[in-house]
């Protein structure tokens, strides 16, 4: 197979083959000989001593603007997707070699990324199924501060809901609740008329409300009153 591609490289008059090796050793020995200069990096994945892999990585570590180009049996998706990650610009499984690999460099050297028609398919289903995925955990990211912000909000809610009424207060509208009149309220407390009108007076500001019926139906709503009071 080394051969064939090495064939149709020489045999294209804009290419020239700058090295055909046959292990991991030999490649990165080539590729370490300050002489030595490479723009396109044909390699398989499975080498007798190691990984392609490991090529990619030296080849572009020395020589940024490398291209490697994969070619290898192995089309599973991870294989498909550490290549890519490690460097490779294009991934072409053996079984749908084209005849004349040269085209397929010049189209690289172009700007194209050739991937094999199923291997194309593999990495966009593993896309796909990588994304929604990332959805889901997304959606339960995003819910999880909701709720956690819900509760927060209800433990802010419920301080502020005790700081709004000063202890007086509370005992007015709790004997509002119960029925009392003022003068009855002002009896019990210990209270003029005026102050327990003027209590009641800050009750109604403090709820929004206009009446007593009004005040205690908030005061009920917000927490103030339990329903059996």
């Amino acid at each position: 197979m080394r051969e064939f591609f090495a064939a149709s490289v020489s045999r294209c008059d804009r290419l020239e083959l700058a090295a055909s090796v046959g292990t991991l050793a030999e490649a990165r020995a080539w590729l370490d000989d300050p002489a030595n200069a490479v723009d396109v990096l044909l390699t398989d994945l499975g080498l007798p001593d190691g990984s392609g892999l490991d090529v990619i990585r030296h080849a572009t570590g020395l020589h940024p603007a490398c291209e490697p180009l994969v070619i290898s049996m192995f089309g599973d998706e991870d294989n498909v997707l550490a290549s890519i990650e490690a460097g490779a610009l294009g991934y072409i499984h053996k079984d749908s070699t084209p005849d004349d690999i040269a085209l397929t460099i010049l189209e690289m050297k172009g700007g194209a990324s050739p991937i094999s028609p199923m291997i194309a398919r593999r990495v966009l289903s593993k896309y796909r199924s990588d994304r929604r995925q990332q959805g889901r955990d997304r959606t339960a990211m995003e819910q999880a501060p909701i709720a956690i912000k819900s509760e927060a909000v209800e433990n802010i809610d419920i301080v502020t809901r005790r700081g709004l009424l000063s202890p007086r207060e509370q005992e007015v509208l709790a004997l509002i609740a119960r029925g009392f009149s003022y003068a009855e309220i002002a009896r019990l407390q210990g209270l003029s008329v005026h102050t327990v009108q003027t209590h009641i007076k800050n009750l109604y500001g403090k709820l929004s409300v206009h009446s007593k019926s009004e005040a205690v139906f908030e005061a009920t709503r917000m927490g103030f009153l339990s329903r059996h009071d």
